[in-house]
């Protein structure tokens, strides 16, 4: 029974994770590794009479397993875009499943050979577990240390789906090897099923997720009108995937022979899928809440496991002293294995990789040393039976304490060790620095930051805002560094013409995504149309990013992954459009594109008039306003086109756009009203539902 005691252990120990974001960057410690450090502090604090409640709120599997992983997978995969993902499928893969496998078994034959050094006899197949055990890394950890020290976006994306999918191989693993040593071990039966199951469980996850993410991204599209429902649900989707996964595969039987699926894959795939196709269902005024609302989940969910880690160490006991040598030889193992599951397995990737796909030294030593363990690891400890019996066990400790003490030493080690080391190592390896392009952009920004401070300062000081001396002082400051800024964009763009244009093609495009997402809010697009703008954005966005600079209007239209491609394929064959939907559709993209086109036209040309046109380079600037009026132009005359072959179809679509252009402005103007206390909330609620009936 939950008692008000674990409920105020609970909230206390996020009031602490909330606080301990200040007080670790005071002392310049990343924030998971001080969680733990809290949370051994709150250990000790609970043998004391007034402190013992914080005991109370335990580290279980269940509560692992059923809440905190779902909201962990679900954060994480939400944000990752398949393309992305599919474009580094075969190093990820590789990591997660080869890798993986390379270490377990690394590590058990390495403990095998040194604890017989120091006198220890442990089972193979027991090592064999702690081996899948600890080889499950933690992504959250260290993707929060890359993002704040400025690691590649391509090496943070390998790290996180690596990360993920390790998970997965690593539980599967761990319950196959378990069923081994608790059934018996009867030759080449056992290995074919355990080949059977692992493999049943990778696929069945991957199938069921797919279901069910779309299923719920279908129920988002229906609820997209209303915020609320649209946002629970995806919520709902983490856990049910997860939870529902775990229900399912106790009652998969087949020839007397227990199947499961894995929750992990069910729930990353379905997150992915939530995050790439449902998440355009949901209102794109809910988007940006959506996203904070899931960085907070699992900022609450990360510190809440940290500080249980550091919790249960210090109640459990498990740095007794005869575990102390066993700890250190299974921290330089581990190490060990974590290399060797990394290194050969880039080597070979890179023999076959594009020289543009392939992973850089610098990365194959990040990736080895940046793997730390945290929650999936205790979690699969306390899995293991209390009462597992292990033939020839001679140790005063059962086998789940034996693995808690390795896991615990491996978790601080991990932490303490190289979490605290992550900086500097990615320093020596120049991983931190800015890229050409990064250095481009940085002297941009600074210099339009400085020329609208000084803007601004000229407008205040003439309404009277600023006395004259300070006026002038800042003035000088700021004048200073905007032309400074603007020297270091000058001396980037001589060296290097077309890195200026892709810096200007990239903020274009930006403005593009910008003003999309606004006609998609006041559906002046449908779903199909704007999926398909941002589709092509995103392609020519990753195009300049590797170097293309083609103006082609042709060129990455199709945005399209190979998912969606076939998703569109299957619905065109079983729910042909008219010819009359057709032509909305195109009516509507081209008139997407028109309007824009201009509002990117809009948006540089107003840094034309300004001192801020010395900011870019003046003829990288003029190709992409030429650039960008062809684009508005064409569109234009396709839109006048497509009208002339379908004018009934195109009258009324006319009529209709024009009646959600009156919404919009009404909608906007409704806000504004609000805002300034013109009109009351619940006058607000009936304006706003008037306007609905209305549109």
């Amino acid at each position: 029974m939950l008692s008000p005691q674990v409920f105020l252990s609970f909230f206390v120990i996020l009031a602490l994770s909330s606080l301990a974001v200040f007080v670790a960057r005071k002392v310049r410690l990343p924030h998971t590794v001080f969680l733990v450090v809290v949370g051994a502090i709150l250990g000790f604090l609970s043998f004391l009479p007034p402190f013992t409640f914080i005991s109370q709120f335990e580290f279980t599997p269940g509560l692992l397993f059923y809440l905190l992983l779902p909201t962990l997978i679900f954060e994480s995969a939400f944000a990752m875009q398949i393309r992305r993902i599919l474009a580094d499928i075969p190093i990820i893969f590789l990591l997660a499943v080869v890798g993986l496998l390379i270490s377990a078994l690394a590590i058990a034959a390495g403990l095998s050979f040194g604890f017989g050094l120091i006198g220890l006899s442990v089972p193979f197949s027991f090592l064999f577990l702690f081996g899948a055990i600890i080889s499950a890394t933690d992504p959250v950890a260290v993707l929060a240390l890359f993002k704040e020290y400025g690691a590649p976006e391509r090496l943070s994306l390998i790290f996180e789906g690596e990360s993920l999918f390790n998970d997965a191989t690593a539980v599967a693993l761990f319950f196959i090897v378990l069923g081994v040593i608790t059934e018996g071990f009867h030759g080449s039966s056992t290995v074919s099923i355990a080949v059977v199951n692992f493999t049943f469980m990778m696929i069945g996850g991957i199938l069921f997720g797919a279901l069910i993410g779309n299923l719920f991204s279908w129920l988002v599209g229906k609820a997209r009108e209303n915020e609320v429902a649209s946002i629970t649900l995806t919520i709902a989707l983490a856990h049910i995937t997860f939870i529902l996964s775990e229900v399912i595969s106790e009652h998969l039987v087949f020839f007397n022979t227990q199947f499961a699926i894995s929750s992990i894959v069910a729930t990353t795939v379905a997150s992915l899928i939530m995050g790439n196709y449902g998440r355009a269902k949901i209102h794109p005024s809910a988007d940006e809440f959506v996203s904070k609302l899931w960085s907070q989940l699992a900022f609450m969910a990360n510190s809440t496991i940290f500080v249980l880690i550091g919790l249960l160490f210090v109640r459990s006991g498990v740095f007794t002293n005869g575990m102390i040598v066993p700890i250190l030889v299974t921290i330089i193992v581990v190490a060990i294995a974590r290399a060797l599951s990394i290194y050969p397995v880039a080597f070979i990737y890179n023999l076959f990789a594009k020289s543009s796909r392939d992973l850089p030294t610098a990365w194959v030593h990040l990736l080895s040393w940046g793997s730390l363990r945290g929650a999936l690891a205790i979690t699969m400890v306390l899995l293991v039976p209390a009462d597992l019996e292990i033939p020839g066990w001679t140790f005063s400790i059962s086998p789940q304490a034996f693995l808690l003490s390795l896991t615990a030493g491996c978790i601080f080690a991990t932490l303490f060790l190289k979490a605290t080391t992550i900086r500097p190592f990615m320093r020596k390896l120049k991983l931190d620095a800015h890229t050409d392009l990064e250095e481009l952009q940085l002297y941009e920004a600074q210099a339009i930051i400085h020329e609208r401070i000084t803007e601004r300062l000229r407008q205040h000081h003439k309404r009277g805002y600023i006395a004259d001396g300070v006026f002038e002082t800042l003035l000088k400051e700021h004048v200073d560094a905007f032309t400074k800024a603007c020297a270091a964009v000058t001396s980037c763009g001589e060296r290097n013409e077309e890195r200026a244009q892709s810096v200007i093609r990239m903020y274009a495009i930006g403005i593009e995504f910008l003003y999309l997402k606004e006609l998609y809010q006041y559906n002046e697009v449908n779903e199909f149309v704007y999926r398909r703008i941002f589709g092509k954005l995103s392609a020519q966005f990753e195009a300049i990013e590797h170097g293309n600079l083609s103006a082609d209007s042709v060129m990455h239209t199709d945005g399209k992954d190979v998912f969606e491609k076939m998703a569109a394929r299957i619905h065109g064959a079983l729910f042909p459009k008219s010819v009359g939907t057709i032509a909305e559709e195109n009516y509507l993209y081209y008139r997407a594109q028109s309007i824009i086109s201009r509002k990117v036209l809009k948006e540089l040309n107003r840094h034309d008039d300004s001192d801020a046109i010395s900011i870019f380079s003046e003829q990288a600037f003029s190709e992409i306003i030429r650039i960008y009026e062809s684009y508005k132009e064409q569109s234009k005359a396709k839109m006048l086109k497509i009208a002339e072959e379908h004018p009934e179809t195109i009258a009324a679509l006319s009529q209709s756009l024009a009646v959600r252009g009156v919404y919009k402005t009404a909608s906007q103007t409704l806000s504004e009203l609000r805002s300034t206390q013109l009109i009351t909330a619940n006058l607000q609620i009936a304006l706003s539902d008037e306007l609905k009936e209305a549109d």
